[in-house]
């Protein structure tokens, strides 16, 4: 960049490059067990200051021990592991060569320098904190240190702008032997993280990642987005798992101690994944069948204990509102009349306004497991038992009587975004795909009978449907055409942006 100095790369002949692999996160699974049943070889406190660049991302520029230690990133391997060339160790004060070395490495110019040498002091306030290019970050670590696999590895808690985190960090001369550690901590399928990265995303200093999770009576929807500084949100991970969370809830009106389980490991796995994304902050919300069980706190407590995730319980309004906002975004319907709907596994939400302008929201017990269980819809079934379960989702629904047929109508969740994969023939889910597709009558008929007609064996061959969705697809597949039927549209268009997209531009920022 223009004039500025650069570092000189040129190793001391003692300078042995390492490689290196590291991971930040609470909650590191088996890791943690392991360095558990390990001695300590040292434990040490240290107070270090980084300093990170807008320009630059893969250079290391910190103080430790009054030593100026700045390291560049030389080689990146197949498997990830880092290669990083120390460049300089220097103690202060330092000579204006050697700040502007430092400045040069953080590829910003080097300004008139006023001094012929800087104590640290004067360094960090008269050169680096004035740049708004630059971040000076202040952390305090605690560093325990092992050997594991015939590798150095360190277990060290962080400290810095406000946070605390833990870090794994594992490195020899040996890329294979760095390898074949991180496999056998069981952290190979975590991303290589270096601390003037993960610094980044702590102070959002370029790009940023969240995530979110949305507990739901049928399935747990999970995603993690990339926030750029520009506020535009890339997807990293957008995936679901269904978990039946409110099985059997309509009959005691509490959540079975099954589902809780195996929903509550669920969002443990999806939190370790987060972390393992080096999302910064996760956000969870629970919807119809937390709202409804009278013991929805036990489970939340469940979640809390097991991995340190707080779900909340947010209002069927709040929720509608949340998605509205997603899909209307992301189709670009900003005017007309438009009406949103997203059924689920135990209600459905509406909203309607005009453009990004919401009229109305309201959520009611309308949902695919409540209607599976009571008419038996998980196989095939007569027509009569299709007709009686229409007209009692159809009583269910007299809230959208006598409305105004809206100039677009948006169908969100599981059900209509299967639907539009079996319209297309999806033998893996295209998100791309989905969006935009619009179901007219006839689509959405073929298909309720092509439900109808089959076991559930039978349902799970279907291409583009969802194995574990197949028992629940017909009463879906039911109410969406009760709701086209009601409102007078002759189709909807689906949406793959719903709940958890909004909840993230909302509470993440966008």
């Amino acid at each position: 960049m223009g004039n500025e100095p650069s570092v000189d790369a040129s190793p001391s002949p003692e300078i042995v490059p390492r490689w290196e692999w590291r991971t930040f996160g609470e909650h590191l699974g088996g890791a943690d067990e392991r360095f558990a049943s390990l001695d300590a070889e040292s434990t040490n406190d240290s107070d270090e200051v980084y300093v990170l660049s807008r320009a630059v991302k893969d250079a290391t520029v910190k103080v430790r021990h009054e030593l100026m230690d700045v390291k560049r990133l030389q080689r990146v391997n197949e498997d990830g592991l880092e290669q990083w060339l120390p460049v300089m160790k220097a103690a202060f004060p330092l000579g204006a060569d050697d700040v502007a070395s430092v400045l040069g490495a953080l590829q910003v110019a080097v300004p008139p320098l006023q001094r012929p040498a800087y104590a640290l002091d004067q360094l960090l306030d008269e050169v680096l904190r004035p740049n708004a290019a630059l971040a000076v970050v202040e952390m305090h670590k605690r560093r325990s240190r092992y050997t594991f696999g015939g590798c150095m590895s360190e277990l060290t808690t962080v400290s810095a702008g406000g946070r605390s985190t833990r870090t794994i960090a594992v490195e020899a001369e040996d890329a294979a032997l760095v390898t074949a550690a991180v496999r056998e901590l069981g952290l190979e399928s975590r991303e290589n993280t270096s601390y003037p990265r993960a610094l980044r995303s702590v102070l959002g200093f370029g790009a940023v990642r969240c995530a979110v999770i949305d507990v739901g009576t049928n399935s747990v929807k999970f995603h993690v987005g990339e926030r750029d500084e520009r506020g535009n949100w890339t997807t990293i991970v957008d995936r679901s798992e269904i978990t039946r969370l409110g099985e059997g809830l309509r009959k005691s009106g509490e959540l079975r101690e099954g589902p809780m389980e195996r929903t509550a490991k669920a969002i443990e796995g999806m939190v370790d994944e987060a972390e393992a994304k080096t999302a910064l902050r996760i956000a969870a919300v629970g919807t119809a069948g937390l709202r409804i069980a009278t013991n929805a706190s036990d489970f939340v407590e469940t979640v809390h204990r097991q991995c340190g995730l707080e779900v909340e319980v947010i209002s069927g309004e709040e929720e509608a509102r949340l998605a509205y906002v997603a899909a209307i975004s992301a189709l670009g319907l900003t005017e007309g009349t438009l009406a949103a709907f997203d059924s689920g596994g135990g209600s459905s939400q509406f909203t309607f306004g005009v453009g990004a302008r919401v009229d109305e929201q309201f959520s009611v017990d309308v949902g695919a497991v409540r209607f599976t269980e009571q008419f038996d819809l998980g196989g095939a079934v007569s027509e009569g038992i299709l007709a009686a379960a229409l007209d009692a989702i159809a009583a269910d629904l007299q809230r959208l009587d006598g409305r105004q047929t809206p100039d677009a109508l948006i169908a969100m969740g599981g059900t209509s975004t299967n639907l539009a994969a079996v319209k297309h023939g999806l033998s893996t889910y295209d998100p791309d795909v989905v969006q935009g597709t619009r179901l007219d009558r006839a689509e959405i008929d073929r298909q309720i009978e092509l439900y109808r007609s089959r076991d559930l064996d039978s349902r799970r061959e279907i291409v583009g449907l969802q194995p574990k969705r197949a028992d629940v697809i017909l009463a879906g597949a039911c109410i969406v055409r009760t709701v086209m039927n009601k409102l007078g549209s002759d189709a909807v268009t689906v949406s793959d942006r719903a709940l958890r997209h909004g909840l993230l531009v909302e509470r993440f920022g966008g």
